[in-house]
């Protein structure tokens, strides 16, 4: 299955989540959310970066992922994380 990196909303990430995972409760804020889909549009993964949640942490250069959920399709998280950490390092 070919699999691609995709951007979402806030609300479509968190809607998302709500769908397949059962004790995450939707994040009130982000920086950036991305989505991976397949072929034929359909997402199977979505990730919400933003600021972290430890105040000690958040130091205005940090982000951190706060949500990421798969439907279990293969190698989908790897990809969300690798392109949050690509699209972190872009920004600075």
């Amino acid at each position: 299955m070919k699999l691609s990196i995709v951007p979402m909303t806030l609300g479509e990430a968190n809607e998302f989540v709500y769908q397949h995972h059962r004790t995450h409760k939707p994040v009130p804020g982000c920086k950036f959310c991305i989505g991976v889909a397949d072929g034929d549009g359909v997402v199977r993964g979505v990730a919400i970066v933003g600021r972290p949640v430890a105040r000690m942490l958040d130091n205005g250069w940090t982000l951190e992922v706060n949500r990421a959920c798969t439907d279990g399709t293969k190698t989908a998280n790897s990809m969300l994380y690798g392109a949050c950490w690509r699209a972190t390092k872009e920004l600075g």
